[in-house]
Protein backbone atom coordinates (compact mmCIF):
# COMPACT_ATOMS: atom_id res chain seq x y z
CA UNK A 1 0.00 0.00 0.00
CA UNK A 2 1.32 3.63 -0.98
CA UNK A 3 0.58 5.80 1.47
CA UNK A 4 -1.54 8.70 -0.49
CA UNK A 5 -2.86 12.33 0.73
CA UNK A 6 -5.52 12.17 2.86
CA UNK A 7 -6.73 11.62 6.48
CA UNK A 8 -6.59 8.86 8.58
CA UNK A 9 -7.76 7.22 11.45
CA UNK A 10 -5.13 6.11 14.21
CA UNK A 11 -5.82 4.22 17.52
CA UNK A 12 -5.60 0.19 18.71
CA UNK A 13 -7.47 -1.13 15.44
CA UNK A 14 -4.46 0.22 13.15
CA UNK A 15 -1.06 -0.18 15.09
CA UNK A 16 0.47 0.02 18.35
CA UNK A 17 1.42 2.46 21.31
CA UNK A 18 4.07 1.31 23.62
CA UNK A 19 6.52 2.59 26.78
CA UNK A 20 9.16 1.18 27.71
CA UNK A 21 11.01 1.74 30.72
CA UNK A 22 14.60 1.21 32.75
CA UNK A 23 15.64 0.69 35.61
CA UNK A 24 18.11 2.70 37.27
CA UNK A 25 19.71 2.95 41.02
CA UNK A 26 21.72 0.35 42.54
CA UNK A 27 19.31 -2.47 43.16
CA UNK A 28 18.25 -2.21 39.44
CA UNK A 29 18.82 -6.02 39.16
CA UNK A 30 15.84 -6.74 41.56
CA UNK A 31 13.71 -4.40 39.08
CA UNK A 32 12.66 -5.13 35.50
CA UNK A 33 12.43 -3.11 32.19
CA UNK A 34 8.74 -2.99 31.50
CA UNK A 35 6.73 -2.68 28.04
CA UNK A 36 3.55 -0.77 28.93
CA UNK A 37 0.59 -0.63 26.07
CA UNK A 38 -1.53 1.83 25.89
CA UNK A 39 -4.90 -0.32 24.92
CA UNK A 40 -7.34 2.90 24.80
CA UNK A 41 -6.40 5.81 22.27
CA UNK A 42 -7.30 7.55 19.51
CA UNK A 43 -6.33 10.46 16.87
CA UNK A 44 -6.12 11.00 13.18
CA UNK A 45 -2.80 12.03 10.82
CA UNK A 46 -3.76 14.21 7.48
CA UNK A 47 -0.70 13.26 5.52
CA UNK A 48 0.10 15.60 2.49
CA UNK A 49 2.94 13.81 0.78
CA UNK A 50 4.16 16.38 -1.34
CA UNK A 51 4.41 18.97 1.01
CA UNK A 52 4.80 17.47 4.46
CA UNK A 53 4.47 20.74 6.05
CA UNK A 54 0.96 20.55 5.52
CA UNK A 55 0.52 17.42 7.23
CA UNK A 56 -0.62 16.85 11.05
CA UNK A 57 -1.14 14.28 13.75
CA UNK A 58 -2.78 14.62 16.35
CA UNK A 59 -3.65 11.72 19.94
CA UNK A 60 -5.29 11.35 22.54
CA UNK A 61 -4.29 8.61 25.19
CA UNK A 62 -6.94 7.56 27.92
CA UNK A 63 -3.84 7.36 30.59
CA UNK A 64 -6.00 4.47 32.59
CA UNK A 65 -5.74 2.52 29.76
CA UNK A 66 -1.79 1.32 30.23
CA UNK A 67 -1.20 -2.68 30.77
CA UNK A 68 2.15 -4.22 31.16
CA UNK A 69 2.72 -6.20 28.10
CA UNK A 70 6.41 -7.67 29.04
CA UNK A 71 8.75 -7.31 31.64
CA UNK A 72 12.73 -8.45 31.32
CA UNK A 73 15.48 -8.75 33.76
CA UNK A 74 14.49 -8.91 37.26
CA UNK A 75 15.11 -11.62 39.67
CA UNK A 76 11.70 -13.27 39.57
CA UNK A 77 9.06 -12.82 36.91
CA UNK A 78 6.12 -10.46 37.15
CA UNK A 79 3.03 -12.38 38.84
CA UNK A 80 -0.76 -10.84 37.98
CA UNK A 81 -0.76 -9.22 40.79
CA UNK A 82 2.58 -7.68 40.32
CA UNK A 83 0.64 -6.15 37.31
CA UNK A 84 -2.04 -5.17 38.85
CA UNK A 85 -0.34 -3.39 41.71
CA UNK A 86 2.10 -1.45 38.96
CA UNK A 87 -1.34 -0.29 37.11
CA UNK A 88 -2.54 0.93 40.08
CA UNK A 89 1.00 2.68 40.86
CA UNK A 90 0.68 4.07 37.24
CA UNK A 91 -3.09 6.10 38.24
CA UNK A 92 -1.34 7.56 41.79
CA UNK A 93 -0.78 11.06 42.51
CA UNK A 94 3.02 11.14 41.97
CA UNK A 95 2.73 9.61 38.57
CA UNK A 96 0.04 9.98 36.05
CA UNK A 97 -2.75 10.96 38.60
CA UNK A 98 -5.66 9.42 36.30
CA UNK A 99 -8.15 11.00 38.52
CA UNK A 100 -7.47 14.14 37.95
CA UNK A 101 -5.84 13.91 35.07
CA UNK A 102 -7.35 10.99 32.66
CA UNK A 103 -6.11 12.24 29.28
CA UNK A 104 -2.72 12.78 27.58
CA UNK A 105 -2.72 14.23 24.08
CA UNK A 106 -0.02 15.08 21.38
CA UNK A 107 -0.75 17.86 18.72
CA UNK A 108 2.03 17.91 16.44
CA UNK A 109 3.64 21.37 15.22
CA UNK A 110 5.49 20.57 11.92
CA UNK A 111 5.97 17.65 10.21
CA UNK A 112 9.38 17.51 7.83
CA UNK A 113 10.79 14.54 5.65
CA UNK A 114 9.27 12.14 3.69
CA UNK A 115 7.08 8.62 4.30
CA UNK A 116 10.14 6.55 4.96
CA UNK A 117 12.26 9.01 6.93
CA UNK A 118 10.02 11.64 9.11
CA UNK A 119 9.85 13.60 11.98
CA UNK A 120 7.16 15.14 14.20
CA UNK A 121 7.39 17.55 16.64
CA UNK A 122 4.48 18.36 18.55
CA UNK A 123 3.44 19.67 21.78
CA UNK A 124 2.69 16.20 24.99
CA UNK A 125 0.21 17.27 27.46
CA UNK A 126 0.74 15.33 30.61
CA UNK A 127 -0.56 15.75 33.67
CA UNK A 128 -2.21 19.52 32.91
CA UNK A 129 1.39 20.30 31.56
CA UNK A 130 2.60 20.94 27.94
CA UNK A 131 6.07 20.42 26.42
CA UNK A 132 7.23 20.23 22.99
CA UNK A 133 8.59 16.74 21.75
CA UNK A 134 9.99 15.40 18.78
CA UNK A 135 8.97 12.13 16.98
CA UNK A 136 11.08 10.24 14.92
CA UNK A 137 9.78 8.01 12.04
CA UNK A 138 10.22 5.60 9.37
CA UNK A 139 7.82 3.78 6.83
CA UNK A 140 7.63 1.41 4.45
CA UNK A 141 5.89 2.59 1.24
CA UNK A 142 2.96 3.54 3.72
CA UNK A 143 1.99 -0.32 5.17
CA UNK A 144 3.62 0.08 8.09
CA UNK A 145 5.48 2.77 10.05
CA UNK A 146 7.18 2.93 13.07
CA UNK A 147 8.66 5.78 15.38
CA UNK A 148 9.77 6.59 18.49
CA UNK A 149 10.38 9.83 21.13
CA UNK A 150 11.91 9.98 24.36
CA UNK A 151 10.31 11.26 27.29
CA UNK A 152 11.47 13.03 30.41
CA UNK A 153 9.61 12.09 33.40
CA UNK A 154 10.24 14.80 35.44
CA UNK A 155 9.65 17.51 32.77
CA UNK A 156 5.99 16.67 33.40
CA UNK A 157 5.51 16.36 36.95
CA UNK A 158 5.91 12.49 37.01
CA UNK A 159 8.16 11.16 40.10
CA UNK A 160 9.61 8.44 38.52
CA UNK A 161 8.97 5.19 40.52
CA UNK A 162 11.28 4.25 43.10
CA UNK A 163 11.21 0.99 45.78
CA UNK A 164 13.41 -0.39 48.47
CA UNK A 165 14.15 2.98 49.97
CA UNK A 166 15.45 4.56 46.76
CA UNK A 167 17.87 1.88 45.34
CA UNK A 168 15.48 0.90 43.02
CA UNK A 169 13.98 3.22 41.01
CA UNK A 170 12.58 3.85 36.91
CA UNK A 171 15.30 5.76 34.68
CA UNK A 172 13.68 9.29 34.28
CA UNK A 173 13.73 8.63 30.43
CA UNK A 174 11.41 6.45 29.13
CA UNK A 175 11.25 5.80 25.01
CA UNK A 176 7.68 5.86 23.68
CA UNK A 177 7.10 3.77 20.47
CA UNK A 178 4.43 3.81 17.96
CA UNK A 179 3.62 1.33 15.02
CA UNK A 180 1.33 1.63 12.27
CA UNK A 181 0.20 -1.20 11.20
CA UNK A 182 -2.76 -0.22 8.58
CA UNK A 183 -4.14 2.51 7.08
CA UNK A 184 -8.13 3.10 7.82
CA UNK A 185 -9.30 6.55 5.90
CA UNK A 186 -11.30 8.85 7.69
CA UNK A 187 -14.36 9.06 5.75
CA UNK A 188 -15.36 12.50 5.22
CA UNK A 189 -19.09 13.98 4.02
CA UNK A 190 -18.31 15.22 0.59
Amino acid sequence: MTLTDGTYRLGPSTGRLLIKTGRAGLGRKAGHDLTIEVTRWSGEAVVAVGDPGRSSVRVSVEAGSLEVREATGGLKPLTDADRAEIKRTLGDRALLHTAEHPTITFRSTGVAGTPQSFEITGDLTIKGRTHPVTVRGKGNDGSLMRGWATVVQSTWGIKPYTAFLGALRLADEVRVEFEVARLEPVDRPE
